[in-house]
């Protein structure tokens, strides 16, 4: 069997105890593996049977030596004491297939959270940037108000030439006419006149 382990909180602890006779549990369960497999296969029953069938010939009396007459005692001896070793070579087996799969399961359960973990991550920034894009403004809308805004600047540009077109035509008017040049006084200018009004 695998050792504690004190994160398995699902295995009851148990104090094992000091054995003098020190055995590889490990190198025991493997070989137990091993003739479990071999008990669950056709070769292991066809050379039993072999083995039976010549068993029986020659103690039916064919032969001379008979070492195990009928009722066959010796033979079912011998399939007594195979059954007291496999049952156990089998449980043995089974005892560490049910740890090895309690291992896989924890292991499963392990990147199931994490991949749970993960989706949920990945849905939350999902949701936030559908959020975010839902503030940008898009390529469409901003190419409008560009397009507004030049247009806009187009005609304010077109009023200040015709206006700066109807100055030039109103003092060039004037100045045939014979009037003083209507240009806009400077500040000495306005200091003049506010010393003439006093």
């Amino acid at each position: 069997m695998a050792e504690y382990n004190r994160s398995d909180l699902d295995t009851p602890y148990v104090k094992q105890r000091r054995n003098p006779f020190k055995i590889d549990d490990d190198a025991v369960g493997a070989y137990a593996e091993k003739v479990a497999r071999f008990f669950g296969t056709g070769s292991y029953l066809m050379w039993q049977t072999v083995f039976v069938v010549l068993w029986i010939i020659l103690n039916m009396g064919v032969f001379a030596f008979q070492w195990d007459p009928y009722p066959f005692i010796l033979l079912n001896l011998a399939f007594s004491t195979q059954a007291a070793y496999a049952a156990p070579l089998i449980l043995l087996a089974q005892n560490r297939q049910e740890d090895r799969d309690r291992i896989s399961l924890n292991e499963d359960r392990r990147r199931a959270f994490e991949t749970k973990a993960d989706t949920e991550f990945t849905t939350r920034e999902l949701a936030g940037l559908r959020l975010a894009i839902g503030e940008l403004v898009t390529r469409d809308y901003l190419r409008h108000e560009l397009e507004d805004v030049q247009n806009m600047l187009e005609r304010l540009e077109a009023k200040l030439d015709d206006e700066a077109a109807a100055r030039i035509a109103l003092m060039h008017a004037l100045n045939d006419t014979g009037h003083e040049d209507l240009s806009d006084p400077i500040q000495g200018d306005l200091a003049e006149e506010h010393k003439h009004d006093h």
